[in-house]
């Protein structure tokens, strides 16, 4: 667990079937992402690379700074632009997430 000045991040394996989709086309499908909690934030699944259908998705040229996270990536689908974000290389107190993929749209998929 990070806490910066009342900011707190926690990053664990969450026991759930998760999914992304698009225009009906499924994008990744994993049962073993990482949930990440942050202060004034949604809870966000990071799927592993081998659960996200990387062809698929084109590099964007958007890259965002998190003073609590680092440097993030992004991908697109054609028509639908910085749909999925990774951090290359996180700082260290989340650094489970490296490479992982987080979606806007992620849904949990009851089992």
């Amino acid at each position: 667990m990070a806490s910066i000045t009342g900011h707190t991040i926690t990053v664990e394996p969450a026991a759930v079937h998760v999914r992304a989709v698009h225009e009906g086309q499924v994008l990744a499908d994993s049962r073993r992402p990482l949930v990440l909690r942050e202060t004034g934030c949604p809870d966000r699944y990071y799927l592993p690379p081998e659960d996200v259908r990387t062809d698929l998705l084109s590099s964007s040229d958007t890259r965002t700074h998190c003073p609590f996270k680092g440097d993030a990536s992004y991908w697109s689908l054609p028509g639908a632009s910085d749909l999925v974000w990774a951090y290359p290389d996180p700082k260290e107190e989340v650094a489970a997430i490296r490479d992982h993929f987080c979606f806007y749209a992620t849904e949990v998929v009851p089992d």
